[in-house]
């Protein structure tokens, strides 16, 4: 999980820049309108909006903004549909891109000139799914009362299959059937979590050098980029070299 852990790491480093918390900001809002569309405004009803809501919480999202993105979705509401897209970066590198879009037609030729643009390759539907596991993903800071022996064990015991700290970044991961037990034990221990959810975790991890890793990261940056991109999951390993790199 080092690459994974890592990955966490950097995109929390790259979010503080204004542009990237506007399309944090922007994500969450489109997190918000689908799941209130699915299941209702009420987030004691509603677990994806009580997700979505804390992740707003986690990057700072004024709360006034939170209640209109609902308000909105709750009397509006966007047409926006779930699409997954998989293939290969340069180097035999496999890439899953998930969108949220009111325009399928905009997103697949967008998604598709990303991947001819940086010398990847789009798939078929379905191609990569094995390369990749969905697990549950918790990150949020180390606190400085935090009995780290004693909180792992809670975490174990709630489900955690893997826990690493960088940075000051601690990272749980669990089975996609643990995510739920996971969140309420941190609930219950008032643990303020930044960002949550179930994410691609890549089965096995590629390394390539500094040189070429950067390359691969320049087409994972343009498809983040994207407007109705929510998230990228990539099998590229994250060396200390490539992220010193990154800096």
């Amino acid at each position: 999980m080092s690459g994974h852990s890592k990955w966490s790491t950097i995109k929390r480093k790259k979010g503080a820049a204004d542009a990237k918390r506007s399309k944090m900001f922007s994500k969450i809002v489109k997190e918000i309108s689908i799941a209130v569309k699915e299941s209702g405004p009420d987030p004691e009803a509603n677990p994806r909006l009580r997700l979505a809501m804390n992740n707003a919480k986690g990057v700072n999202m004024p709360k006034d903004n939170v209640e209109r993105a609902i308000s909105k979705a709750d009397k509006e509401g966007d047409n926006l549909e779930e699409m997954s897209f998989e293939g290969y970066a340069p180097f035999g590198i496999a890439v899953f891109v998930d969108c949220l879009t009111d325009n399928k037609n905009r997103t697949v030729s967008n998604v598709r000139a990303v991947f001819t643009k940086y010398g990847g390759n789009l798939g078929k539907n379905g191609s990569l799914t094995f390369l990749f596991d969905t697990k549950g993903i918790f990150n949020f800071p180390v606190s400085e009362d935090m009995d780290m022996d004693e909180f792992e064990l809670e975490m174990i015991d709630a489900g955690a299959e893997d826990i690493e700290i960088d940075e000051g970044l601690i990272t749980i991961t669990t089975a996609k059937e643990d995510f739920g037990s996971v969140q309420k034990k941190l609930d219950s221990l008032n643990v303020e979590v930044e960002n949550a959810g179930l994410q691609r975790v890549p089965n096995d991890t590629k390394v390539l050098d500094v040189v070429n890793a950067l390359k691969v990261l320049k087409m994972i940056d343009a498809f983040e980029d994207d407007e109705d991109v929510q998230d990228v999951y990539h099998s590229l390993e994250l060396t200390d070299e490539i992220a010193e790199a990154m800096e």
